[in-house]
């Protein structure tokens, strides 16, 4: 069971969501789990390590009573929230930027927003005490929004923390999803902001997310894969969860009903499988988004609904149009011949 789910569910449909997090959390404190990231960096391993790992820390915990939460996990997700903030506070003095190194020499801030958000999970659970440091985080984040799309940027430089790529539709959909768990408002106008720019429906197809906002183009990287037409499927996939987390549910429902639709999926009596079951990396994408759901926001305004019913016409017209080509020659060849003029 997800974990987004577990969290809002009866206390006895708990524990196996606990057990199979609690797996995924220890090979990810492994050292084999560790072995990808550089050991030498502040924070230890990086932002990108450390921000998703104490995030499924706090997510173990939240699974359980306040009075009979495991000591152990207890103390490491206080001691990693507390190296995070500081890790913070001093990058904050010293350079000013909001964002920290995921990898030696280069810094997204997709990865220290996943970061601070785990901070706030800290403070949802636990007495509060990164307030100031959130505060002055976004206040350094909206000093250094893509001047292109006034949305966060992509790729920025690791020291000073400007801007050094634009804003892309997969570290977009990811931010979309943790933002309203730091600052609600502010995450509600950038989502607003991505969704204007990068929802679209090519060949009046879709909706789908543009990996670079509309009217403008870039390379595809092993992040965004294949761009047909634009598209990123891997940010079309999360910015589901994104849309849900916003309660955005009329986006939410038009890509899980497209991708329904597109992702080819095979059902068995207790699974079902997209792509034909090849790409199992594109299921776990699916089941994190469909069941995304805020862990520290309270319940959110429904924003504006970006996406019409009517988005299926087009689609629907296409599937009738395949279906009666076949039958195209048939129904000419039963055509009544047209009668000749009769000559006097």
């Amino acid at each position: 069971m997800p974990l987004s789910i577990a969290q809002s569910s009866p206390a006895g449909a708990r524990p196996e969501a606990l057990a199979e997090a609690r797996w995924a959390l220890t090979r990810l404190e492994s050292p084999a789990g560790r072995a990808p990231f550089p050991a030498d960096l502040t924070p230890a391993y990086g932002v990108f390590y450390q921000g998703w790992t104490n995030w499924l820390r706090g997510g173990v915990l939240s699974l359980q009573p306040p009075g009979g939460r495991d000591r152990g996990e207890l103390a490491r997700f206080t001691e990693a929230a507390a190296d995070l903030g500081a890790t913070f506070d001093t990058t904050l003095d010293t350079t000013g930027s909001p964002y920290l190194p995921a990898y030696h020499g280069q810094a997204w801030p997709v990865d220290s927003t996943v970061a601070v958000a785990s901070l706030r999970l800290h403070d949802s659970l636990l007495p509060g005490r990164f307030d100031g440091t959130v505060a002055r985080w976004l206040a350094g984040v909206r000093q250094r929004l893509d001047p292109a799309t006034g949305l966060l940027p992509h790729r920025v430089d690791p020291v000073t923390g400007a801007p050094a790529e634009v804003a892309r539709g997969t570290s977009q959909s990811l931010i979309h999803r943790f933002r309203p768990e730091i600052d609600p408002a502010f995450a509600r106008e950038q989502y607003l902001t991505f969704r204007d720019g990068f929802v679209a429906a090519p060949l009046r197809l879709g909706p789908a997310v543009l990996e670079y906002r509309a009217g403008t183009s870039g390379p595809a990287d092993v992040d965004s894969g294949p761009l047909p037409l634009g598209v990123s499927l891997s940010a079309t996939v999360v910015t589901l969860g994104a849309a849900q987390v916003h309660g955005d549910a009329a986006l939410a429902a038009a890509l899980a009903s497209y991708g329904d639709f597109a992702g080819l999926p095979v059902d068995t009596p207790n699974t079902r499988r997209y792509a034909f079951g090849l790409m199992p990396i594109g299921d776990a994408f699916l089941a994190w988004s469909k069941s995304a759901r805020p862990w520290v926001a309270a319940a959110v305004d429904p924003p504006p609904a970006g996406v019409s019913w009517t988005w299926r016409l087009p689609l629907l017209a296409l599937l009738s149009l395949v279906a009666v080509l076949p039958w195209l020659p048939a129904l000419v060849r039963r055509r009544p011949a047209s009668r000749k003029p009769v000559s006097r």
